[in-house]
């Protein structure tokens, strides 16, 4: 399908990445799962060849490109079947907090380490009690002198073992008439006294996403870590997740098509009843709907991006994106490990590795039913 985004300049730079990723990511994967997080050298390496944070500025140490440059590095990683090296996180999710929203000062002293990869970054939302209700957040973040002082604890931080930096969501108003307005964003580096990396979480899927508590026991930093105003914390973080749910919308379909195209070699080849099991006309009707379901959700998305590069205001359509798209992958996935039998669930396939790590897509970035409540409140319902 024609996909009129990308110029000759993107497809020169989708080819450059998918050099990277044959040198520097495919040769390590299993070794990176094993491990249960990518080698921080690979990071230097991708901001080397500016493929961190694609969309910065010159004067940071960013290439200068557009957001369509990081869609295609998701959508390759998606290929690629890696899960675990959270580039998109980092540059397109994280990062951009600090670009909007931090004082030149900050910028200065952060964004150039973003782009090289010698600062890896983590995003310090959710908590044990706390999943996708960011107002009920309890970690609080005290004033004292010239500091805050941060006590409280996150969890499911990807990026929680290798991040030099944190950006934390905290309390600086415990009491205030609208709990939206007490929260503030702290940048916390990651040799400060007080704050711990808890231990890594063994998870269902991406196991070389390296997945952390995080700790902050009086963990004391300066006030001159604060992005942006104080007690505009949930201003902020609902202005950014438009680009992060996308993100997660762009990184499904590749993976449901990947996943698709594999399947299709496999039912040529394996053979049941003298046949090969594509002649069947259930793996072939199977296998057209699954196709129909990429091709559409692409489409859609395809459409989005095109907007927010635009710099429209997409609320609903993200959210849509979102979860249509993960809903999508998922049940594209597991219609088509049905085709590898017993195989598919074996971890040395990349279905059933693509199978796992699809199911926490509906979860993160706000689950699919919170999807939904955005989508009804933008029809008024």
């Amino acid at each position: 399908m024609d996909r009129p985004l990308f110029t000759e300049e993107h497809d020169a730079f989708r080819k450059a990445f998918k050099g990277f990723i044959e040198r520097e990511v495919a040769p390590h994967q299993a070794r990176w799962r094993e491990q249960g997080q990518v080698d921080r050298e690979v990071w230097r390496k991708a901001g080397a060849q500016g493929f961190l944070c694609t969309w910065m500025e010159e004067k940071y140490g960013g290439p200068g490109a557009d957001f369509l440059y990081a869609m295609i590095i998701i959508e390759e990683l998606a290929h690629a079947y890696e899960s675990g090296f959270a580039m998109s996180l980092h540059s397109d999710i994280i990062v951009p907090y600090i670009h909007t929203f931090a004082n030149e000062e900050q910028k200065q002293k952060w964004l150039p380490g973003c782009a090289s990869g010698e600062i890896v970054t983590a995003l310090g939302m959710t908590e044990p009690g706390t999943g996708s209700d960011l107002a009920a957040i309890s970690t609080t973040a005290v004033k004292d002198g010239d500091d805050y002082v941060i006590n409280g604890a996150k969890t499911f931080i990807s990026n929680g073992q290798l991040c030099d930096l944190v950006l934390v969501a905290a309390k600086t108003d415990p009491n205030p008439e609208n709990a939206h307005k007490g929260i503030s964003l702290i940048v916390v580096e990651a040799n400060r006294k007080g704050f711990t990396k808890g231990k890594r979480l063994h998870k269902m899927g991406m196991p070389s996403q390296d997945t952390s508590e995080l700790f902050f026991e009086d963990c004391r930093v300066p006030r001159s870590n604060l992005i942006g105003a104080e007690g505009a914390g949930f201003m902020m973080m609902m202005q950014k997740l438009q680009q992060e749910r996308l993100s997660v919308a762009i990184g499904a379909v590749p993976m449901a098509q990947q996943v698709l195209e594999d399947t299709i070699a496999y039912t040529k080849e394996r053979k049941a009843f003298g046949k090969p099991i594509s002649k069947f006309q259930n793996t072939q009707f199977k296998l057209v709907e699954c196709l129909a379901k990429v091709e559409v959700s692409r489409a859609y998305v395809d459409k989005v991006v095109a907007e927010h590069v635009a710099g429209k205001h997409l609320v609903k359509e993200c959210s849509i994106a979102k979860f249509w798209t993960t809903d999508m992958a998922q049940d594209v996935i597991d219609n088509c490990l049905q085709f590898f039998g017993g195989y598919g669930y074996m971890t040395e396939y990349a279905v059933t590795r693509a199978f796992m790590d699809a199911r926490v897509q509906r979860i993160y970035a706000g689950t699919n039913e919170i999807m939904k409540v955005i989508v009804a409140k933008q029809l008024g319902l």
